[in-house]
């Protein structure tokens, strides 16, 4: 840790009590370091208010992101905040059951001047698959063909023709359920006797062939038993436990890890959705929800500039609605600059330097903070010890409180994953599981097409038509035209005309190129 340059120890401890004194609650972090000592008296915290600001954690691996986020996560929960928190190694299951008092630990704790006190949090486990968790499922219409045509990596053409199918669907009121119903959907558009498609600009063979193949493939690789219902209602994020503190739901992703691409585009949706569903609450004491990526880079690999603009966009408006959200990665390089325009807290671990790449990340990270007189932020972000970061946060004002390099607070929770015994119980006991165990397969539009195929109907309604009624069980029909406008309306000048009609301008509202559905 490299010595300050011209301010004394007294006005660097002047400087944190002043610039860490909190009206509201705070989220403890840890303790100040300086001159390569950890000063337990001066507290390091975030403004529990501000955590809706979003915020970045960073640093190489191994340096203790995953603990930092640990720590954070039973910080908020304690103080009656609900996290989201998406594991991709299983390491974080330990959230939910008290950790051990190692030396390590120990040694942690009396530097921080704090007593160890081993404690677990309320956690429900979300899986895609349903297979380590609550079943997290979302409709192919609720998806929306923009997400979608991400997961399928598909080329402009192919997304504008996937948007094409989407709006055809729409007004033949045939409800895309699951991939089975997208896919019977191409097939027949593709078919010996297709209907007319010239209002919509027409759907060669061969690009149907190839949104065919894609979806089979992504239908192998596990996802179809994502797409389909009963549909994840977000809502289920926001609960608190019966002693009041926030629920943890932890969405395990190890058995899917290997397809970045899928749940990485499911995030987005999530994201989306909670946009869409949630009511304006502008700034309150503590947020609704806080919402944590980890392996964040993994949400902007390859993506279009359309895609991440939506992004950014969401990551711009969804503070209003209460949530804040943070992105684990490696370097702030892997998350586009403006979406990093948007964030305002920040725990940077240690960077290496080892090749002349590293050292330009170095540096260009270096100069995203505020300038400090105490410390050569190239020296100390390349010296912390693991568990250690370089703190950059807002203070209740909106301003940045002072940089200050940090000794973590330790996970109070388990650090290890827990035991399958454990996990299976944990989920045996959940009712959520229990709620979104059975898959629904109703009515939709492979069965339709089937039955108008059967009889030798025509389909060739008039687009414009009327929606379709309502489903059972109280949800409301996918609204597939406002998702079709916004994920094509840059890609596909054919459709501009709906944007312009009475029934376009009603349900244009999605971002992320989901389809806005009534408030419950």
């Amino acid at each position: 840790m490299a010595n300050p340059s011209d301010a004394s120890a007294e006005a660097f401890a002047r400087t944190i009590l002043e610039g860490f004194r909190f009206a509201g609650a705070p989220v403890p972090l840890g303790g100040a370091m300086h001159a390569g000592e950890c000063h337990p008296e001066l507290k390091v915290a975030a403004a529990l208010a501000l955590m809706n600001r979003h915020g970045l954690v960073a640093g190489a691996t191994g340096t203790g992101k995953t603990k930092t986020l640990q720590g954070m996560a039973e910080q908020l929960s304690a103080v009656g905040v609900p996290v989201f928190l998406a594991d991709l190694k299983g390491d974080l299951s330990g959230l939910a059951t008290p950790g051990e008092a190692s030396p390590k630990v120990a040694e942690r704790a009396q530097s921080l001047g704090i007593s160890f006190r081993p404690q677990g949090f309320p956690v429900e486990f979300l899986s895609l698959t349903g297979k380590r968790g609550a079943a997290m499922r979302a409709t192919v219409a609720d998806f929306g063909p923009l997400l979608l045509a991400k997961a399928l990596d598909l080329n402009d053409t192919q997304a504008s023709v996937l948007a094409l199918v989407f709006k055809f669907a729409d007004d033949q009121q045939l409800p895309l359920l699951d991939l089975a119903d997208l896919r019977a959907v191409v097939s027949w558009l593709a078919g010996d006797d297709p209907p007319d498609l010239s209002q919509y600009g027409g759907l060669s063979k061969s690009t149907a062939g190839v949104l065919v193949r894609k979806l089979t493939e992504l239908e192998l690789q596990g996802a179809g038993e994502f797409f389909g219902e009963p549909a994840f209602d977000v809502h289920d994020l926001l609960r608190t436990a019966s002693d009041g503190r926030g629920v943890i739901s932890i969405l395990e992703l190890s058995d899917v890890q290997d397809r970045p691409r899928l749940f990485s585009t499911f995030l987005m949706w999530l994201l989306a959705e909670l946009y869409e569903e949630l009511p304006e609450r502008g700034d309150t004491d503590k947020p609704l929800l806080v919402f944590f990526f980890d392996e964040a880079h993994y949400l902007f690999d390859d993506a279009s500039k359309a895609l991440t603009e939506q992004i950014t966009q969401v990551v711009r408006l969804i503070r209003s609605k209460g949530v804040g959200i943070f992105f684990v990665t490696q370097t702030p390089s892997d998350v586009p600059s403006p979406v990093l325009e948007q964030l305002g807290n920040r725990i940077q671990h240690a960077l290496r330097a080892f090749t002349p790449n590293d050292a330009k990340a170095l540096k260009a990270t270096v100069s995203t903070f505020p300038t400090t007189p105490f410390y050569d932020l190239a020296e100390t972000l390349t010296t912390l010890a693991i568990g250690e970061a370089v703190v950059s946060v807002l203070a209740e004002s909106g301003s940045p409180a002072p940089v200050v390099a940090t000794r973590m607070l330790p996970p109070a929770s388990r650090m290890a994953p827990l035991s399958d015994a454990e996990f299976a119980s944990a989920i045996a006991g959940s009712p959520l599981a229990t709620k979104l165990a059975q898959a629904i397969d109703r009515e939709s539009a492979r069965e339709l097409l089937a039955a108008r195929t059967g009889r030798g109907e025509t389909t060739s309604a008039p687009a414009g038509s009327a929606p379709a009624p309502d489903p059972p069980h109280g949800k409301a029909a996918p609204t597939t035209g406002a998702a079709v406008v916004a994920a094509a309306g840059s890609i596909l000048g054919g459709l501009l005309k709906f944007a312009t009609s009475r029934r376009g301008q009603t349900l244009i509202r999605g971002v992320l190129g989901t389809p806005t559905r009534r408030r419950r």
